[in-house]
């Protein structure tokens, strides 16, 4: 069972773990024991609400497919353990950022004393610029 808040949870057969061979570099460990860990996780057929669901969906994210499923490759440490449980706290920390409503803009307007100084700014540039004229008489 992975918590994702307090009230909402997805059960363990949701999340698809393959164990399989890391990449790049370490010499015959590497090459003889399958430490990585992919985890696959379909948004559509989980168990999340709808609106998590959607959330995660509209989110530009290149680990999700066209067809809803989620994958995310741990290979960062040596052993398989910690990746599955690298590749899980990933899982948790995207559906959590994803279901935060971030927080609607409110424009508002600039104050009287700014304006003014952008204003005489703005007045103090062209005096300083036509200073710089040719006088022809």
């Amino acid at each position: 069972m992975l918590e994702i808040t307090t009230n909402i949870s997805i059960p363990d057969n949701e999340i698809e773990l393959n164990a399989i061979r890391a990449q790049g570099a370490g010499g015959q460990n590497v090459n003889k024991v399958s430490s990585a860990v992919h985890l696959r996780f379909d948004i559509n057929a989980s168990s999340l609400p709808e609106a998590y669901k959607a959330r995660l969906l509209a989110l530009r994210d290149k680990r999700i497919s066209h067809e809803g499923i989620l994958i995310i490759k741990a290979q960062q440490h040596r052993t398989q353990l910690q990746n599955k449980a690298d590749a899980l706290n990933r899982l948790q920390d995207l559906i959590q950022a994803a279901i935060v409503i971030p927080k609607k803009r409110r424009p508002t307007r600039k104050t009287i004393g700014s304006n003014k100084r952008r204003l005489e700014g703005k007045n103090n540039r062209g005096k300083l610029k036509s200073l710089r004229k040719n006088i022809t008489e």
